[in-house]
């Protein structure tokens, strides 16, 4: 274990290969990270060009991530919401 080494949190010392190893490795991810999220947005921004509704397809996507069950619980607890603020 790293800490029967010394290493890591509490040991004081710091196993710099391992360190800069892993620094590394999620500065990438980070990239890739940015890579996906300027990716997303050309895909939206092409979705409005088409004269689609970018909200409404972000929505979408939260939809879909979710059980069909849990989807439904929310939109009746938003309903009953609703009327009883006479919004619907």
């Amino acid at each position: 274990m790293a800490e029967d080494r010394g290493e890591g949190m509490g040991g004081g010392h710091v196993a710099a290969d391992e360190l800069r190893l892993l620094i590394e490795r999620a500065e990438r991810l980070e990239e890739e990270k940015k890579g996906i999220a300027d990716d997303i947005k050309d895909v939206m921004a092409e979705a409005k060009s088409r004269g689609y509704d970018a909200k409404a397809i972000r929505r979408i996507l939260q939809i879909r991530k979710k059980k069909k069950e849990e989807y439904q619980e929310e939109e009746s607890i938003l309903e009953v919401y609703l009327q009883a603020l006479g919004m619907i």
